[in-house]
């Protein structure tokens, strides 16, 4: 195609995705349509910004995907680049490959990028997918060790409920992929799949285990129709003393086997030997309508994966980042930490976002409670929030007289949280205030208790005063659910060295 041609086929998509746009104001007529109980043209969902121009107009009874064409030729592209950029960050800092890159997996990954991460977990293993004519991918073709430059980089994917439920077809290609990895006459110094395999299989066999598929399966997840990974809850409800507390409940919710053959068997033995070998946990960032403060999974899944590899192993080397793939041209790797601190200064520090949340009202105050809320929890299970931020933030929502008064008038319970959260961190060590400024918050606390105690008439569920921590061993329904998993605990600890 010569430059002319490429210049008018440029113009002509500009006109057509203009005409789209255009027909975008026939959201409302749409709408009313579909109250009228008439026929809405049906159109597929997904992210703009990936160049997915076929999902304008909107205004459609839009589907999700279609699972079986995922990942697309393009995300595969990206997915390897990916998969490239993460090795090069490992290898620069450690000197050597990873063995196992712990994967949390979510079904953003499908709907908004196409495959991106299903295809950087591919391309890791050394596999690359085969499409048919339709765009289907109908099978998997082993990448030779040659062509990779590489050794076969294992990983433990821990997938989310809605994965497991709307995608069955990552788990299916996951297995597929190691079924075949596993199977290659090669030296395990360059297929760390088989090497840890092969050890899997001799270790279960010696604990009684069927070791068949345990020792293969490499996605886990929770018990079939649960949603979740637990630390969240024993986060928010103080129910923890110790990282282990929350390393366990993390592997109680986890250890699940899911391949073509098993549908959530419990199996926590298999979990830990692969957590024994992981490196790097890490996590796709397609887009910025969703980040690591967003919500309380974030810090529950990756920042509880974390968690759970360094109390396990006593690691100090695992390392916890996010592949940041919104600009596909020039995808970065950054550590959680810098992720963390990237977030707090464009939110939750920055005073035009401040602003633009104060508009909401009672909603925004929310809004300030649960991001700083979800902080905590990456503080709680990595440690890697820094004193500076939390400094910043009791100055910034605390101690500012109108700040606090907005707070009084729009949500108080919002302000309460934050500050139970922020004496909470003080007091676990994860942040170390000056001595005048925990007077000053337990002073305002005080102050808080107060004006509940006025607006409160019933019995409520607020802690007040000081909180309560408890770990699930003080918990008998709790300590029953946890047998398993803490015995198989202790019998890796004891292989790995640690007490």
């Amino acid at each position: 195609m010569d430059e002319n041609t490429r210049l008018v086929e440029v113009f002509r998509r500009a006109l057509e995705l203009a005409e789209k746009i255009e027909k975008c104001s026939r959201e409302l007529d749409m709408l009313i349509l579909a109250i009228e109980g008439r026929y809405v043209e049906p159109g597929p969902s997904g992210s703009i910004t990936r160049g997915k121009f076929d999902i304008l107009p909107t205004g459609r009874n839009f589907y999700a995907v279609d699972p079986t064409i995922l990942p697309t030729p393009a995300a595969w592209r990206v997915g390897v680049k990916a998969a490239e950029k993460l090795l090069k960050y490992y290898y620069e800092r450690n000197g050597r490959y990873p063995e196992s890159v712990g994967h949390w997996l979510i079904s953003i990954d499908g709907y908004k990028a196409d495959g991106e991460q299903l295809a950087q977990i591919l391309y890791l293993l050394g596999v690359k997918p085969v499409w048919s004519l339709n765009g289907a991918v109908k099978d998997l073709e082993v990448i030779p060790l040659d062509k990779l430059s590489r050794p076969r980089i294992d990983v433990v994917v821990r997938i989310s409920g809605l994965v497991r439920d709307t995608l069955p077809n990552y788990i299916h290609l996951i297995d597929s992929a190691v079924s075949k990895v596993v199977a290659l006459n090669e030296p395990p110094e360059l297929n760390y799949v088989k090497k840890h395999y092969l050890e899997y299989v001799d270790k279960l066999r010696s604990m009684g285990i069927d070791s068949s598929e345990a020792a293969k399966c490499r996605v886990w997840c929770s018990p079939p129709g649960t949603y979740g990974a637990g630390v969240s809850y024993a986060v928010e409800a103080s129910a923890w003393k110790t990282s282990e507390d929350l390393a366990k409940i993390w592997a109680q919710w986890t250890c699940y086997m899911y391949t073509r053959s098993v549908h959530g068997k419990p199996c926590p033995e298999a979990l830990m030997m692969n957590l024994a070998n992981v490196d790097l946990i890490t996590r796709h960032h397609a887009t910025d309508e969703h980040d690591l403060l967003n919500c309380c999974s974030y810090f529950s899944y990756q920042g509880g994966f974390f968690n759970a590899v360094k109390s396990l192993t006593g690691k100090s080397s695992v390392e916890v980042v996010v592949v940041d793939t919104r600009d596909v041209s020039s995808i970065e790797v950054r550590d959680a930490k810098t992720e963390i601190e990237r977030i707090v200064r464009a939110k939750i520090l920055n005073p035009a976002w401040i602003s633009e949340m104060k508009k909401h009202g009672y909603r925004g105050a929310s809004e300030f409670s649960k991001k700083i809320l979800h902080l905590y929890g990456w503080s709680a299970t990595t440690g890697l929030v820094d004193d500076w931020v939390f400094d910043e933030i009791a100055k910034t929502y605390v101690l500012n007289d109108d700040m606090r008064r907005w707070f009084e008038e729009k949500n108080i319970y919002a302000l309460e949280e934050i500050v139970r959260r922020l004496i909470e961190a003080a007091e676990r060590k994860l942040w170390k205030p000056s001595r005048e400024l925990l007077e000053k918050l337990r002073e305002i606390y005080a102050e808080i208790e107060g004006i509940l105690e006025e607006k409160i008439t019933c019995i409520s569920s607020i802690q007040g005063s000081s909180v309560t921590w408890y770990s699930p061993e003080e918990v008998e329904e709790w300590k029953k659910k946890m047998v398993d998993v803490s015995e198989a605990w202790s019998k890796i600890r004891r292989e790995l060295g640690g007490s």
